[in-house]
């Protein structure tokens, strides 16, 4: 009871933040932006571009003297700009893993605040510096995603140069990156601490052409102290992708990317983990229709075991633009594959890599592994800043003789070898909301009823909710 007091205690807490955090926002009434001449604030900072702000009559919100500070006269693409971000989330799930393995309902409150600062030396040069500080206050089991104290997030050097050719980017230092629906690739933003990479990036455009290639050491989070994030030759991530834009704007994408982790571990396998990994996608949008596909194979090797393993992902749709509401009809599929042959010499089951925790839901109920998953949905937008969508997502098992996953990518305990391929069925409901240019907000409900494979192994069926507020500065 006391829990859930505090837990009450800290949303009211929060929604009284984000009505002030409201009224200081710059899209209110008084405060009415050019939103074709105003710089737009980004999920990633720092690819926001404030030099729009050296014409003095965009300097109309209340923040914008350390949104624009200008380093030499005459010169508007060197400045410095400051700017935060404070998300919170009340979330309430009963329970985790289905309640398997004595986990119990849960309500606790999820807080990240970032601060960064952004120099752009020129038209060239780019030094980004940003801390983040996450905690999760009643939660009842912490992890290295729900908490990391006060740490250093990004920190990086770019360089952009443009020429008729095309255009050159690197960026070397701490960074983030993403690709297409973060399926396998991302920063992350599901959960509280966001994934970082140290590592040096080179991108080269031209024409319908893009070029990308990088080296890094996922950053390793540790959930205890402040400044003791790091990186090491223990895990490693390097890419080379290949990008086109073909028949319009739709877009076809590869690449290869080797992934090393040492002590891996999984059911029937354990010691360092070598993939490599072959990814393509195709999306686009042709007269209301709109769609992502994408595939990964994987090969390798986890100890003395050789790896074998896939994953696909499709998410299409028919958007009624002249409709009122704007209803999207959606369908996705999915499919991982697991270990069908326990003690072969082979492992099967598929590393979803870095997913970013919120391409199925918020839940954490579906892992990207051993799956096959099909999800109708409809999306509306009843106002303009407001988007609901409702959705319902069924799913089994590729293998029987693996076992089921959630997120990330951790087996539930008594399923491997047990059971049928179903795994159960879940409700969605998602609405979001953007107050202004500055605060958005969220809920999500999610309802899974299991299957009687989890049901044997000990779990019920389990409910999530969250309630999220996020300021930008």
């Amino acid at each position: 009871m006391a829990v859930r007091v505090r837990m009450g205690q800290a949303l009211t807490r929060t929604v009284a933040a984000a009505a002030l955090l409201a009224a200081l926002g710059p899209a209110g009434a008084a405060l009415a932006e050019d939103a074709a001449t105003r710089p737009a604030i980004r999920t990633n900072r720092w690819q926001e571009d404030w030099s729009a702000l050296a014409n003095p009559a965009l300097r109309t919100a209340a923040f914008d003297p350390i949104k624009y500070i200008p380093l030499r006269p005459g010169a508007p693409q060197s400045y410095v700009s400051f700017g935060m971000t404070l998300r919170e989330r009340f979330e309430s799930l009963d329970a985790a893993s289905f309640g398997i393995g004595g986990t119990r309902p849960d309500s606790h409150l999820l807080q990240r605040l970032q601060i960064h600062a952004d120099a752009h030396l020129d038209a060239h040069w780019q030094l980004f510096v940003q801390f983040e500080d996450d905690r999760a206050f009643g939660k009842a089991a912490i992890t290295a995603v729900d908490q990391d104290p006060l740490d250093l997030r990004l920190a990086f050097l770019a360089y952009v140069n443009a020429t008729e050719q095309g255009t050159f980017k690197a960026r070397v230092g701490r960074q983030d990156f993403d690709f297409d629906l973060q399926r396998f690739v991302s920063s992350r933003d599901g959960p509280n601490v966001r994934q970082s990479f140290d590592a040096i990036w080179g991108d080269w455009e031209t024409g319908p052409w893009r070029f990308i290639g990088f080296v890094s050491q996922p950053v390793q989070y540790n959930l205890l102290h402040p400044f003791d994030d790091m990186s090491n030759g223990r895990v490693l991530f390097h890419t080379f992708r290949v990008e086109r834009q073909v028949l319009g704007s739709n877009e076809l994408s590869s690449y290869y990317s080797y992934y090393q982790r040492d002590n891996a571990r999984f059911l029937d396998a354990g010691g360092t983990e070598q993939r490599h990994v072959l990814d393509i996608r195709f999306a686009g949008k042709l007269a209301g229709f709109d769609w992502d596909l994408e595939a990964m194979g994987q090969a390798g090797s986890v100890g003395s075991k050789q790896i074998r393993a896939w994953g696909a992902g499709a998410r299409a749709g028919y958007t009624f633009a002249d409709v009122a509401g704007q209803p999207r009809i959606g369908l996705q599929v999915d499919g991982a594959s697991g270990d069908r042959h326990p003690g072969d010499g082979r492992i099967e089951t598929f590393n979803p890599l870095f997913p970013n925790g919120y391409y199925f839901t918020l839940a954490g109920f579906t892992g990207y592994t051993n799956l096959v998953h099909v999800k109708p949905s409809l999306t509306v937008k009843p106002m303009a800043d407001l988007s609901v969508m409702a959705a319902m997502g069924l799913q089994w098992r590729a293998t029987t003789a693996d076992a089921i996953y959630v997120q990330p990518n951790v087996a539930v305990a008594g399923t491997a070898g047990q059971g049928s391929p179903w795994s159960g069925v879940y409700a969605q409901l998602r609405a979001d909301y953007r107050f202004n240019a500055n605060l958005t907000g969220a809920l999500e409900a999610v309802h899974y009823q299991i299957g009687d494979t989890l049901r044997r192994a000990g779990g019920h069926d389990s409910d999530y909710i969250g309630i999220e507020l996020k300021y930008a500065l």
